[in-house]
């Protein structure tokens, strides 16, 4: 794929669960080629990929883990 950017990633809360927000999401940036896989939008589960093989660059949804960079923050921290 080439494109005018890497990659578009979805993350977080809201990012990781609702296909809808990307779906809406995604609409406003066809310009830039992107283009959405409608089922692996509704049925993937992340870390996975929504592009089709058409699209100019991968469009991804991976998950968050805030839990383990706070720790690792922490961790240097007090180190």
């Amino acid at each position: 794929m080439v494109g005018p950017v890497d990659a578009l990633v979805f993350t977080g809360g809201v990012g990781e669960n609702s296909a809808v927000v990307r779906k809406r999401c995604l609409e406003g940036l066809r310009w830039l080629g992107l283009e959405m896989d409608e089922e692996a939008n509704r049925n993937g589960r992340p870390p996975c990929g929504i592009h089709t093989g058409g699209s100019r660059s991968a469009i991804l949804v991976i998950p968050t883990n805030e839990e383990l960079e706070m720790a690792i923050q922490t961790k240097t921290l007090l180190n």
